[in-house]
């Protein structure tokens, strides 16, 4: 059972908050969180960690829906298990490392509300290193299949998903653990069509050396590739000429992990 369970009146937003041992940036993501302008359900399932996150989540304990700090199967599998204990029309998780920007969520939830057909609504997001002080942005534009096979153009902390295409996809494949949004982009949109785009800033992206996308480029590139196969039939060109850089190259700043 989650720990410090409540109850919020007629929440629109489920968000599942998945983490390990980052306790340090922590209290910015739920702070992020809970300046959002709009009725929300937050659910923080920890994997076990050995910093300060427990510390982090007692102290937002009485804002929390739930949480719960133990080994768990992994981040998709984290986030699959809060956004099934809620009950909100759409959803979205938030890395414990992340920041959502004041009002990004209302921004889609209302885009959503106006496109009934939209799976999903995605927005701008910035690339922020750990003090969140240097800025570049996510490459982000309108959904076309061309586009999505050649790089993941969605940030995913700036993505709002409606729950009844969550579930009719089965959320998250708990067997990926770097690509698993990338994965779920493809599913959504072979289900449901395109998802819409809204030109505005919604979230950070927090990027430094222990994220798994530095520690781990070569199984997070394999795992990239293997989505664009079995979605889009075959690979564009671009995924082996840029695979020296993307992989070895960056392999020299962050030693690869099994």
């Amino acid at each position: 059972m989650l720990r410090g369970e409540v109850h919020s009146v007629h929440p629109l937003i489920t968000i599942a908050v998945p983490s390990l041992n980052q306790g340090r940036f922590l209290n910015d993501a739920l702070e992020s969180i809970f300046r959002q302008d709009i009725a929300l359900e937050v659910y923080a399932a920890d994997g076990g960690s050995q910093d300060e996150t427990i510390d982090v989540l007692r102290r937002w304990e009485s804002r929390l829906s739930g949480w719960r700090s133990r080994p768990d199967q992994g981040q998709a599998a984290a986030v699959n298990e809060c956004i099934a204990r809620g009950s909100a029309p759409w959803v979205c998780w938030l890395n414990g490392d992340d920041v959502l920007l004041p009002g990004g969520l209302r921004i889609l939830a209302e885009a959503l509300e106006a496109n009934p057909a939209w799976p999903a609504a995605y927005g701008k997001a910035w690339n922020v290193g750990e003090d969140l002080r240097r800025r570049r942005p996510f490459w982000t534009q309108p959904f076309s299949e061309r586009h999505l096979a050649l790089r993941c153009m969605i940030s995913q902390p700036a993505t709002l998903i409606r729950r009844s295409a969550w579930e009719a996809v089965n959320g998250l494949a708990p067997d990926l653990h770097m690509a698993m949004d990338y994965d779920l982009w493809w599913k959504l949109y072979r289900r449901f069509g395109p998802l819409g785009y809204v030109p505005r800033d919604i979230a950070l992206n927090r990027s430094h050396p222990g994220t798994k996308t530095r520690t781990r480029r070569r199984r997070h590139y394999e795992e990239a590739i293997a989505v664009v196969r079995r979605y889009h039939g075959r690979i564009p060109l671009k995924w082996w000429l840029y695979w020296p850089i993307a992989v070895w190259g960056r392999a020299l700043l962050a030693p690869q992990r099994p």
